[in-house]
């Protein structure tokens, strides 16, 4: 009986894993260029999936099978569905939120408190503070965030320096929570502990976050709001006529919160968050979501259910007359996170397809090759989890690959395997935010409604922390090497 002849696919070169990077540069600068702000709405979009098809075309030429492909890219999409769940969730939250008057509340007592001079520092400390309790950028982002962008609106400040003072602190409390998924998960790639994992961070993260909030002090004390805003007075009366304001609003929020640290997963506690908005909003503000649904026909129970049905789906619009407070407080809902939705699939669809024929792989082990000491090691590991994260488009990914790639080289330099946590989590975790096409940073963008690339140049903590770990890799501070025995021990587990 003849035997089956399994063809092995033959390695992607160099040349040939450069054709789709190459071209996915250009598409997206030709994307951003002919399109601006809106270039995530639809171009990214065909951009990636173009780079993927000539990903594909690549790998064919080498012997995989479409099959494969295929089933690597649905893997992929399957990957990231907690993500876009989450996505569709939050755009439901808002759109409730602001209906129930919560968002309104805190953006009223936000007015209240905070001053142009102080925002910047206070936003990031207080987005620090709750990413550390929940172990979520996201949640961060997606609750105290979103009135934090609304008094920031109203102030007139920079909005790009608003959510990038915003995704700062939520960064660096997401690195150094135990509850965090990515905190979790850099040290069990690395061969390391958790809170050995988290202490060794403090070396590069502390001093990132002090060099951070200096900046956001001083931004705060050279904002001034320009004479086109509205006077804030004008901004509160219109809340309290619009919305019913109380801090018994502020309950939903406690209560995703502490769902949140209690470890009940994102998803369903942001679902649950968005329902008692809705709760909220048929008990709390029943004029303003009939005034809403202008449906004078039906029963006001029915058009309540209505109402809030549509804050769902669709977000919510107000109509006040005041332009202001109509664009800060006109939004959310699932329908809007649905361009986010496509971008994210596209961008696993394009990483799955490098990462199945070989050519990520290629593009990262290159790298080794100019890696001849502690210094060179360190940048290569920040740069190839960057590079992954331009081309996978996932966090996960950007810690787990490069983490696969590098660990035996830190074991034959004698490092310690913290060494490679801190560095996977200062590479992989914070630069993803910075990348339009990146899952978190298509996550951020829809949810605070700034764009990547208007708040990219100020999350000061995500750009100064990998130029700290690096700085740190070629002077040889805290850098922590293992001896022998511990290289024997290590490599009989």
């Amino acid at each position: 009986m003849p035997e089956t002849v399994v063809s092995v696919p033959r390695p992607a070169t160099l040349s040939q894993s450069l054709v789709p990077l190459c071209l996915l540069i250009a598409l997206l600068v030709g994307s951003v260029y002919l399109f601006g702000d809106e270039s995530s709405t639809g171009p990214n979009q065909v951009a990636l999936i173009l780079a993927a098809g000539a990903a594909s075309l690549v790998g064919l030429y080498n012997g995989h099978s479409w099959q494969t492909i295929e089933q690597e890219i649905v893997r992929g999409i399957s990957v990231s569905m907690s993500s876009l769940l989450i996505l569709l969730s939050v755009g439901a939250l808002i759109g409730t939120w602001i209906l129930a008057g919560m968002v309104p509340t805190m953006i009223y007592y936000g007015l209240s408190i905070l001053t142009p001079s102080s925002f910047y520092a206070t936003a990031c400390v207080i987005c620090a503070l709750v990413s550390v309790a929940t172990g979520s950028s996201w949640t961060t982002a997606g609750t105290i965030g979103i009135a934090l962008i609304g008094i920031a609106t109203a102030h007139g400040l920079n909005l790009g320096l608003a959510a990038g003072a915003i995704i700062s602190g939520a960064y660096f409390g997401d690195k150094m929570s135990a509850l965090s998924d990515t905190t979790n998960l850099a040290p069990a790639v690395a061969g390391t502990d958790l809170f050995t994992h988290i202490r060794h961070m403090l070396w590069t993260s502390g001093p990132s976050i002090v060099l951070a909030l200096a900046l956001f002090v001083a931004a705060g004390l050279t904002a001034q709001a320009p004479s086109s805003v509205n006077d804030l007075t004008v901004v509160l009366k219109a809340l309290e006529d619009r919305f019913s304001i109380g801090p018994h609003l502020l309950l939903p929020v406690v209560l995703v919160l502490a769902l949140v640290v209690k470890r009940v997963p994102a998803f369903p506690a942001l679902v649950v968050g968005a329902l008692t908005g809705a709760i909220f909003a048929g008990l709390f503000q029943s004029t303003t979501v009939l005034a809403f649904v202008d449906a004078p026909h039906l029963a006001r129970p029915v058009a309540l259910v209505k109402g809030c049905w549509i804050s769902l789906f669709n977000g919510f619009t107000l109509n006040s007359g005041n332009d202001a407070l109509d664009n800060l407080l006109s939004r959310g809902g699932m329908a809007s996170m649905l361009p986010t939705v496509w971008l994210i699939m596209t961008a696993m669809m394009f990483g799955a397809v490098m990462e199945v024929t070989g050519q990520l792989d290629v593009l990262a082990r290159r790298i080794l090759r100019y890696v001849r000491g502690v210094g060179s090691l360190i940048s290569a590991t920040l740069l190839t989890s960057f590079g992954t994260n331009l081309l996978a488009s996932d966090q996960y990914i950007s810690i787990v690959l490069p983490g696969r790639m590098f660990r035996a080289e830190y074991r034959r330099q004698r490092l310690d395997p913290r060494n490679l946590s801190r560095t996977l989590e200062d590479g992989g975790t914070l630069t993803s935010v910075l990348i339009p096409w990146n899952t978190c940073g298509a996550y951020m963008a829809s949810t605070l409604g700034v764009a990547t690339l208007t708040y990219a140049p100020y999350c000061f903590f995500n750009l100064i922390n990998p130029l700290v770990s690096a700085i740190y890799g070629w002077a040889n501070v805290s850098i922590v090497r293992v001896n022998d025995a511990e290289l024997t021990d290590d490599n009989s587990g």
